[in-house]
């Protein structure tokens, strides 16, 4: 994946939107440009990141060939939170309490 950022700064490009959209090509990568100033596309590369890391990972799964040991290290770990635990909590919420 190939992520062009601040690509509201257009008068600053160092790479041309084109030569970014080849080398992409070239090499296989999804291309996309973001801008955290103006909101764009910014949760869009993460979340098609994580989809493409989530997609590699369960066909690794998938194609472990009876391995236990291969199987298990990809294989998620619960979190479980206690609730007795957060009743006691001063504050009204948010980050800062």
């Amino acid at each position: 994946m190939l992520i062009g950022n601040k690509c509201d700064l257009e008068t600053l490009r160092a790479v041309p939107v084109e030569d970014a959209k080849e080398f992409a090509e070239r090499e296989k990568l999804y291309f996309m440009e973001t801008s955290a100033r103006e909101s764009t596309n910014v949760e869009t590369a993460f979340l098609t990141a994580l989809t493409e890391i989530y997609g590699i990972v369960s066909k690794k799964t998938l194609s472990a060939d009876g391995d236990s040991d291969k199987s298990a290290s990809l294989k998620g770990t619960a979190i479980l939170v206690d609730q007795d635990a957060n009743s006691g909590a001063k504050g009204g919420g948010g980050c800062c309490g």
